[in-house]
């Protein structure tokens, strides 16, 4: 029992995880808002407003530099850590959601060419929705730490 109560008592785990949850949960308010529908898989999907991988990240690296310095190297390690993940979220799997866009585009084009189901478009982030993200992070940290 010693062992999840440290876990479950350590804000490195809980409050990084509880900002990916707060980003999540607007994901799926703002969907039944706005669709007027519930949608569950807005808790685990990729993509939109604001980035959840954003939240967890920076959220992790406020907390080391609270806890540690901000001149430790755990510090420095995290936010170089953070800095890959909004990159990746913003840049790489941005592009691939692009593609897939263009993919899904040209293979319901044609007659010839039916994909039995659309590619996975919403994957990435835009710069602002890794910045609110990034910000949920802090904030979170620096209210519940």
């Amino acid at each position: 029992m010693t062992f999840l109560k440290e876990i479950f008592n350590n804000n490195a785990i809980t409050l990084p995880v509880f900002s990916w949850f707060l980003a999540q949960f607007y994901k799926f308010l703002h969907c039944l808002v706005v669709n007027k529908r519930i949608d569950f898989m807005k808790f685990v999907s990729s993509g939109g407003m604001p980035s959840s991988h954003s939240a967890i990240s920076v959220c992790l690296a406020t907390i080391m530099g609270m806890q540690y310095g901000f001149g430790s190297g755990i510090f420095a390690f995290s936010v170089v850590f953070a800095l890959v993940v909004m990159a990746d979220a913003a840049g790489v799997r941005r592009a691939a959601g692009k593609q897939a866009a263009l993919l899904n585009k040209l293979a319901n084009s044609t007659k010839e060419f039916r994909a039995e189901k659309d590619l996975k478009e919403l994957l990435g982030h835009t710069p602002v929705e890794v910045f609110a993200g990034a910000a949920l992070g802090i904030l979170v940290a620096l209210i519940f730490a």
